[in-house]
């Protein structure tokens, strides 16, 4: 059978047309490619928990909550006096390790996420605002950033724990209204910047009103780096989470987390490590996939710093 050609208007032969999707399929394949080993690292490293955190109801092998002091402290499968109904052993109260874990990192990713989308939205709003139309709101916003910023961070959490009653809400919300003002700063200085390009002088010498210029030219512009800044603040806020839940200012039982598993083994150390290891390595895999997955966002989405890693 002849092979089909085409001739162009100088009657040399062209190259086939090519079947619909085609660009985009080698586009993608060409972007899975330039990711690096360490970006594909914390892919793997922030996507395993994720996914369990998800299907964390269906997928617990125990209830996570319930108690069998008959069962209690039982070593991981592999060790003596293990059982192999208990995978990752069992806790102090016969609770089974593998079970928490997995309800454990529901609980601590939708800290992190729900803490991280309140102080973002906050510090977005207040950085574009104080960016775009500085004198006064500018002054009297910034004034408030500084105050916020003069106090360590940790200090006024604590401070703010105990006045409120911990538990699970009131730590995202804590961390949510603590940490917008390093979004806000960030935000702000970009807008700056950006309030003086000619694209946004244009807009505004042909009367388009503020907030559709913030909206339709500013926004897309500082969202690179607001993604990459927001992905970090996940692990900080997981590694806050963790350590306020250890002194029991964070997560209240019957909620789980890592950080409270972690104070459930601290006094079983020496016998029954597993209690506080596997919870703390589960926070530190986590933690090291998010960093690892923030540095190649970075270098992905900012044109000015792609390709120095």
């Amino acid at each position: 059978m002849a092979e089909s050609v085409t001739l162009d208007s100088a009657g040399t032969e062209s190259a086939p047309p090519r079947p619909p999707g085609s660009s985009k399929r080698r586009s993608w394949k060409a972007r899975l490619r330039s990711i690096p080993l360490s970006g594909w690292i914390g892919l793997v490293c922030v996507g395993i928990p994720a996914v369990v955190a998800l299907l964390a109801p269906w997928i617990t092998p125990h209830p996570p909550a319930s108690i069998d002091p008959s069962q209690a402290l039982l070593p991981p499968v592999g060790m003596e006096g293990s059982d192999p109904a208990y995978l990752l052993g069992t806790d102090n109260l016969g609770r089974d390790i593998l079970s928490r874990l997995i309800e454990g990192a529901r609980v601590s990713l939708m800290i992190g996420v729900i803490a991280v989308v309140l102080a973002g939205s906050i510090g977005l709003t207040v950085g574009l605002v104080a960016g775009y139309y500085g004198k006064w709101l500018d002054a009297v916003l910034m004034r408030v950033v500084d105050a916020l910023l003069a106090i360590p961070s940790v200090l006024l959490v604590l401070v703010i724990l105990g006045v409120l009653n911990p538990g699970m809400w009131t730590l995202i919300f804590v961390l949510g209204i603590t940490n917008w003002v390093i979004y806000a700063r960030q935000i702000r200085a970009e807008v700056l910047e950006l309030r003086e390009r000619q694209f946004v002088r244009a807009a505004q010498n042909f009367g388009v009103p503020g907030p559709i210029i913030l909206i339709r030219h500013i926004m897309p512009n500082v969202l690179p780096s607001f993604i990459v800044l927001s992905t970090l603040s996940v692990a900080t806020v997981i590694v806050t989470e963790s350590a306020l839940s250890f002194l029991g200012l964070g997560v209240q039982p019957p909620d789980i987390s890592w950080g409270l598993m972690l104070t459930t083994g601290r006094d079983y150390l020496a016998t029954a490590w597993w209690i506080s290891t596997l919870p703390g390595l589960a926070i530190t895999f986590t933690v090291l996939g998010i960093l690892l997955l923030g540095d190649w966002l970075r270098d992905a989405l900012d044109p000015r710093l792609g390709g120095r890693s």
